[in-house]
């Protein structure tokens, strides 16, 4: 029998984050955790906002993490498929992963089943109700006028903008509200919708940077995967349970 039984999600890695030495460091805490799930992971989903900031270029793809990409290209080439979701830091991956490291890149959502059970997987950007603004600007931003305006940037200089970005977002400012409760929780008022007409075992999602895991009605569970900044926290599928469970305790 297969020693392969396990499903993998993860989010919000986040790496090429301001300040960059700590994203060398976390980036050594994710190839070790990916060291550690290659022995008995048979599927791979990471749930967006990997990279805090990714554009590919014709012929030019972000400087760095080539120790998470060369982890990554070990477990494909041991045979587990992996899985890109784009997030709003990441939403612009086109096909350099996907030939590299024959992964599926997924745009927005997808439903998935797993030993008879239903998962439902999104990032969560743009979800339920409100953040009309970044709703809009996401139209934008995943528009091909605006990747192709993007792509006429050099490369020094397009990233150069990113990374002053970068150093504006919440991470990097050490923002992270706790959980403001189901009447105020985006993504559990969209998956609480969702429920109502199409049953789903499992909601996973990521962005919101807060890893919980919550009952829904029909005996559903939304999990959020958290982040790897303060929590390292990922959700692993083991055919019969999802657990929610941090590398910082292994």
């Amino acid at each position: 029998m297969s020693t392969k039984t396990k499903v993998y999600f993860a989010s919000d890695f986040h790496l090429g984050a301001y300040p960059l030495a700590a994203s060398k460091i976390r980036e050594k805490r994710i190839v070790s955790w990916l060291d550690h799930i290659k022995q008995d992971a048979k599927a791979l989903y990471l749930i967006g906002d990997i990279f805090d900031f990714w554009f590919e270029y014709k012929t030019v793809a972000p400087k760095g993490y080539i120790r998470f990409l060369g982890k990554l290209a070990e477990l494909a080439d041991l045979g587990i498929p992996i899985t890109f979701f784009k997030g709003n830091h990441d939403m612009w991956m086109f096909g350099y992963l996907q030939e590299e490291l024959n992964a599926t890149i997924i745009a927005d959502e997808k439903v998935i089943q797993l030993d008879g059970k239903s998962f439902y997987l999104h990032h969560g950007d743009g979800l339920g109700p409100g953040d009309r603004k970044y709703k809009f600007l996401k139209k934008i931003f995943r528009s091909a006028l605006c990747q192709w305006l993007f792509a006429r940037l050099h490369p020094n200089l397009g990233i150069g903008i990113a990374t002053l970005w970068s150093k504006q977002s919440r991470l990097a400012s050490g923002e992270n509200a706790g959980f403001l409760g189901e009447d105020e929780e985006w993504l559990y008022q969209y998956a609480s919708a969702v429920e109502k007409t199409d049953h789903h075992d499992y909601y996973i999602f990521g962005h919101r940077h807060l890893p919980y895991d919550l009952p829904l009605a029909n005996q559903s569970r939304i999990v959020n995967l958290g982040e790897w900044v303060n929590f390292e926290t990922y959700a692993v599928w083991d055919g019969h349970d999802l657990t929610l469970t941090s590398w910082k305790d292994k």
